[in-house]
């Protein structure tokens, strides 16, 4: 396995796509063209790069979500902000074709081929959506086995541009009109806007997701800190799970069915 979750291993950048104004996607070369990622859905890896900022050198270490399948083979691709005071993303788009970073993984957040479910119902905000479309392209690629589970998205960002892969996403609602839906919420929206303005509310919640009572469910919320806490409480620091709050629980949804990527 290209990947080794026990040791940082170095991998070369091959390729940067701009995505939108503040996000690109960086392509990291694997050891040999046949490797396969091998990283299961959902996981994350973690990065490890010395920076140095104002004069002062640290050893700065950040989680990301592979976008690509996990069986690509030769590659794996992150899909990365540019936050004016994120050191490491800061640090990652500095980089150019041929740098490298040193990578450690992966590490499961909730591995879907042990634990399907027929109804998925998500909660995403700006680069949130990375592990959501790392489900979502697994289950609708040619050869999954998966032909009935069904995803309902919300997915929050500041404006229209702010909108990762919404021709993708579009693109999977309207091959499974039965199997996908994804409702969008602006902050700031145009006068041509046709989704929802605002934030994320506990009425959107409610009529969007799967109800608290199916069995066969999970909810997954990924998004930047203030999100998370108004939809399902954040992690805790260690980055596990934490107590279920927000929406989530005012409206009963019980902690095993919630996962907080």
């Amino acid at each position: 396995m290209a990947f080794s979750p026990s040791e940082f291993r170095p991998f070369t950048l091959e390729k940067i796509e701009r995505v939108n104004h503040n996000v690109s996607l960086f392509r990291f070369k694997l050891p040999n063209p046949t490797d396969v990622a091998g990283l299961p859905t959902a996981s994350c890896v973690v990065f490890r790069s010395d920076i140095t900022k104002e004069g002062k050198t640290e050893q700065v270490i950040r989680p990301y979500t592979p976008t690509s399948l996990e069986k690509t083979q030769g590659h794996v691709d992150f899909v990365i902000k540019d936050y004016p005071t994120g050191v490491m993303s800061r640090h990652i788009h500095s980089l150019n074709v041929g740098d490298s970073v040193d990578i450690k993984g992966p590490f499961v957040k909730y591995n879907w081929d042990e634990k399907p479910v027929s109804q998925v119902g998500m909660v995403a905000g700006g680069t949130g959506i990375t592990p959501m479309l790392q489900l979502l392209r697994k289950v609708f690629s040619p050869d999954s086995s998966d032909k009935k589970s069904q995803f309902t998205l919300i997915f929050a960002n500041q404006t229209e541009q702010d909108i990762l892969f919404k021709e993708e996403l579009d693109g999977y609602a309207k091959a499974y009109p039965d199997r996908f839906k994804v409702v969008y919420v602006l902050e700031t929206a145009p006068q041509t806007w046709e989704g929802l303005t605002g934030y994320i509310t506990r009425d959107v919640v409610e009529k969007a997701l799967p109800q608290p009572d199916v069995e066969s469910s999970i909810i997954f919320v990924c998004g930047p800190p203030p999100m998370m806490e108004a939809i399902s409480g954040d992690k805790n620091p260690d980055k596990s799970q934490g107590t279920l709050r927000g929406f989530l629980k005012e409206l009963n949804y019980i902690q095993d069915r919630v996962c907080k990527l």
